[in-house]
């Protein structure tokens, strides 16, 4: 089972950008797929990115234009690259990784966690 580690959040403006990482541990990244997720104070997980073991993106429709999610098999990573960025993107962004085949959308879905990673985007 992989292990995951989030990095690249902290205070932003608007408007701005920021790109997340997420390391993952083990020898088997490459068999998830990989979703992010985020949570504001007081609020329900949301649903933010995902992508398959291939090519295949998905994406919640507040960031949908917005955010690109990747992966880079060789280095254990996916990111998260994250543009025109609002107050409403603040919030505690959490990688998740699953073994099986979705849905992608529902956090119920995955297998293991990292820790988070602060986003504040100041107005």
């Amino acid at each position: 089972q992989v292990q995951l580690v989030e990095s690249g959040g902290g205070l932003v403006q608007a408007g701005g950008s920021l790109r997340l990482s997420c390391a993952a541990s083990g020898r088997t990244f490459s068999s998830y797929a990989m979703g992010w997720f985020r949570q504001a104070p007081g609020k329900e997980r949301e649903f933010v990115a995902a992508i398959n073991r291939g090519v295949g993106t998905y994406y919640g429709d507040s960031v949908k234009g917005r955010f690109t999610i990747s992966r880079d098999n060789t280095k254990n990573t996916v990111y998260l690259q994250m543009k025109s960025l609002k107050h409403d993107d603040t919030a505690v962004y959490s990688c998740a990784a699953e073994a099986g085949s979705g849905p992608y959308r529902s956090g119920a879905t995955y297998d293991v966690w990292g820790q988070g990673t602060h986003v504040t985007v100041s107005s």
